[in-house]
């Protein structure tokens, strides 16, 4: 049998689940979940093998309207998934609104073919509404294909990954079979530490905040690394800190604990906070964290 390689763009709104079925197909945790929109914030790459075939995942931030500086780079990771894919993974959700004329003007630009994945089925018993929302995307889009599907519970998960295997071009694989991403073990640090972020805080702080690693040094039995968590006023540097330090120690327990699993080393974390004021519009700021393009 020949070899077939091919990226695969996994894009939607904020909080249809793109990241948790990011995860389920790779089969690692590549994308940071958590209840709040706008979690994921670059473009994740994770790449998945077998003998014949080679699929490179793209999860994207979810397709919003941009209001600064930050969220126009967002947008930017989107549209350059939709250039290079050889497929296109559209999620919503059982409950999504009919409300996504953004993602509609993005995916009738593209060349290549789209299929639609309705997550969160499971949260439904209603056949009608599901009917109903098989039967408005199939008018909408004329996708080459819709599938129902849970990324939480695993249903349908395997369907929607021979579909993909059955989808890709003939080419011989783009990276090393051994690799799952193309993003940095401090990429991956940075991102757990932000997830911590958007589970403990409220309001505005989590979308204020940003995570640079400064330092990761790997010894025979622990990895040491230093962190910096920018936030944009000194008001909120209180709240992360919190009374005593309290919150941010909190921060550094939970997420040393995933990158210790993460990494399968004992971890020594230090975290600062920096103010820096307004650093999601200006672009020196932002093309530091990655947001570059």
């Amino acid at each position: 049998m020949s070899h077939k390689a091919g990226f695969v763009s996994l894009i939607g709104k904020p909080n249809a689940g793109k990241s948790t079925l990011m995860n389920a197909l790779v089969g690692e945790k590549m994308s940071i979940i958590t209840p709040k929109a706008q979690t994921t914030r670059h473009r994740i790459i994770g790449i998945v093998n077998d003998e014949n075939h080679q699929i490179v995942f793209s999860d994207t931030p979810g397709i919003i309207k941009p209001k600064y500086t930050l969220q126009e780079s967002m947008m930017n990771f989107v549209e350059d998934s939709l250039v290079d894919a050889d497929l296109i993974l559209f999620v919503t959700d059982i409950h999504e609104r009919y409300d996504e004329q953004d993602v509609l003007e993005k995916l009738r630009k593209a060349s290549s073919p789209v299929a639609v994945l309705i997550n969160k089925v499971d949260l439904s018993n209603e056949e009608e509404s599901k009917n109903k929302k098989f039967k408005f995307w199939e008018e909408t889009l004329n996708p080459d294909a819709v599938f129902p599907m849970s990324a939480l519970l695993g249903f349908n998960v395997q369907t929607i990954l021979e579909y993909i295997k059955e989808k890709l071009p003939e080419h011989p694989p783009y990276y090393d079979k051994e690799e799952l991403t193309d993003r940095t073990m401090r990429f991956f640090v940075s991102e757990i530490i932000r997830e911590k972020i958007f589970m403990l805080y409220d309001k505005e702080i989590p979308y204020s905040t940003e995570v640079g690693v400064v330092s990761y040094k790997e010894e025979p039995n622990i990895t040491r690394i230093s962190a910096e968590i920018y936030v944009e006023r000194d008001s909120q540097k209180n709240i992360i800190i919190g009374k005593g330090g309290e919150m941010i120690k909190k921060v550094g327990t939970y997420a040393r604990k995933d990158i210790e699993e993460f990494i399968g080393n004992k971890v020594f974390l230090e975290l600062y906070v920096k103010v820096v004021p307004d650093w999601r519009t200006k672009k020196n700021i932002l093309k530091r964290f990655g947001y570059d393009n």
